[in-house]
């Protein structure tokens, strides 16, 4: 995954609000390829050890139970450049401070509430999809 994949999930908020469909599109119409894709909810444990990097923030139990709250679609993406392409098409953490047209300014009300996530790194990437998705799950 060095380079052209990175790994997203569309959370509770924009599940719930309807827009799978419209933020799976804008994410087609930037060029990225699903590589792998599924529809599932988190139980408080597995949120818990996903984001167990922010354990220690004072943030950390809202996003638990957050992100355990409903279903989300959790997603791999391909793309050159893609982890940093993919951070600008869905914008700022905080919806307020995001350019316009990105994925958080149309569809996120909060920072705590920001529609998706999108990983930071190359290594986070992996990381992160690999906790979603066995390496059969994933197609090129």
């Amino acid at each position: 995954m060095s380079g052209n994949r990175t790994f997203t999930m569309i959370k509770p908020d924009a599940v719930k609000a309807g827009h799978i469909g419209a933020i799976l599109a804008q994410m087609n119409e930037a060029g990225f390829k699903i590589v792998a894709m599924k529809y599932t909810k988190l139980s408080a444990e597995k949120a818990g050890e996903f984001y167990e990097v922010h354990k220690e923030r004072p943030f950390y139990g809202e996003l638990v139970e957050f992100m355990s709250s409903g279903p989300i679609v959790a997603a791999v993406l391909e793309k050159d450049n893609a982890v940093e392409d993919f951070r600008t098409l869905i914008g700022a953490t905080n919806p307020a401070e995001a350019a316009p047209g990105t994925i958080r300014a149309k569809y996120a009300t909060s920072i705590g509430e920001n529609a998706v996530h999108g990983a930071d790194s190359d290594e986070n990437a992996a990381r992160e999809a690999s906790f979603h998705f066995a390496g059969t799950e994933m197609f090129a």
